[in-house]
Formats: C-alpha cells, structure tokens, sequence
C-alpha cells in the first residue's frame, strides 16, 4: 500500500496551474496596488477612502454584531434583575437598613406569588359565587 502512495506521489511532481493568467481573457484595468508616490493628495485620499469602504463591507459580520449586543444586553439585564430582585444586599453588612428594593421586590412577588399556586384560582371562584345575581335573587 505505502509503495502505491509513493509511486503516485513521484509520478505527480509537476504541480500545474487550473489556468494560465497570461491568456485571461479579464484584463486589469490599473496596476493595482498604484505607486502613491507619484498620485496626488486628491487621488491618494480618494483611493485611501474607498479602500477603507470596502474592506469594511466585506468584514462586517451583522449577525455576528447581532448575537454579542444581544448576549450583551441578556447579560446586562440578568445582573439588574439579580441585583433587584433576589442579591441579599444585607450581607456583610452593605446597607444597614432594609433591603433597598424591598417595595420593588413586594410588588413584583405579589403579582407573581400566586401565579402557580392555587389560592388564586380558589378567590377567583369565591368571587365568582358571590357577583352570581342568581344567587342574590335566591337567597
């Protein structure tokens, strides 16, 4: 087997090019890159401005830039979050009066302390038999 491989390898030692760039038939139009030396300030500035342009477009990755401003923000919004809601900021001694968000932190777990639970669904179907006008006409 390795002296197929050999054999092969020897026999393909003359590496040629897929085409021949003197019979291209898609000439440059300029010599390209230019001598700055000899273009003036004008040209120079307008080559150096276009350059710049396209090498911009051609590395801009906007899903790229997408995902990390996105990752960014999460992160940023997930520490606040932390920070408001659940960080202990009493420990070591950090604030010495009650907690700074505790009104925030009240509000936001009575509206969601009982989202799971079944306390709501028991007051929703007391206050449902009590606006009944059925029964204050029975009654």
């Amino acid at each position: 087997m390795f002296r197929t491989l050999v054999r092969r390898a020897a026999q393909q030692s003359r590496f040629e090019l897929p085409y021949d760039p003197n019979a291209n038939p898609y000439k440059a139009k300029r010599l390209w890159p230019p001598d700055f030396s000899k273009l003036s300030q004008k040209h120079q500035f307008r080559l150096e401005r276009r350059y710049k342009r396209r090498t911009k477009l051609k590395w801009a990755r906007p899903g790229w830039t997408k995902a990390v401003k996105v990752a960014q923000l999460s992160s940023i919004l997930f520490v606040i979050v932390y920070g408001v809601l659940f960080a202990d900021w009493n420990k070591d001694n950090l604030v010495h009066e009650g907690a700074p968000f505790q009104g925030v932190r009240d509000w936001f777990f009575g509206l969601t302390g009982s989202l799971w639970s079944k306390d709501q669904v028991r007051r929703r179907m007391d206050q449902a038999e009590d606006v009944s006008p059925v029964a204050k006409n029975s009654s």
